[in-house]
């Protein structure tokens, strides 16, 4: 392969990999505006992880990006239609105002969290264990969010990301 061929492909990849990274930003979640409706956030975005409705007729659409990812989005849109509202969920410091201890069920968590990276048990608490995987100032972290027998939300605790630390050493 001469030289010049090996600079034009390399230049194409490059060319390849900035198309992409411009493609990612037009989709991505926390990009979309207050105000834009509901049909051209599902348009510009696609179908969403999750879709729960909202006191008042509105909706949420839910995009996360578990089991892999580390961050979900949700959208809230009014009963006209228009977004209200665009927050990335998994914030430590969005855990202490948002998670309703002996208030929320299972299926508040589902409507605010999406599907969990994984559900386990512990032998220290009769339940499940919902666990989400964020980062915090890019260190990777857990959300564990414990369910009881009957569905409520009973505590919460975040940690680190054992998984990654094992990968890392």
């Amino acid at each position: 392969m001469t030289m010049r061929r090996f600079g034009s492909l390399a230049a194409l990849a490059v060319c390849a990999v900035a198309a992409l990274g411009l493609a990612g930003c037009a989709s991505e979640p926390t990009r979309v505006q207050p105000g834009a409706t509901a049909a051209d956030t599902l348009q510009r975005l696609g179908a969403p992880t999750g879709r729960y409705p909202l006191n008042g007729g509105g909706e949420r659409l839910q995009y996360s990006r578990m089991p892999a990812g580390f961050e979900v989005t949700d959208i809230d849109v009014d009963a006209s239609g228009k977004v209200v509202s665009v927050t990335q969920v998994l914030s430590e410091a969005r855990f202490g105002q948002d998670i309703k201890v002996n208030q929320w069920r299972q299926n508040d968590v589902m409507a605010f969290y999406g599907r969990p990276y994984e559900i386990t048990r512990v032998s220290s608490f009769d339940g499940a264990v919902w666990t989400w995987r964020y980062k915090a100032v890019n260190e990777r972290r857990m959300l564990y969010i414990y369910i009881d027998p009957t569905g409520v939300v009973r505590r919460y605790h975040t940690g680190d990301d054992l998984e990654f630390d094992r990968i890392r050493d």
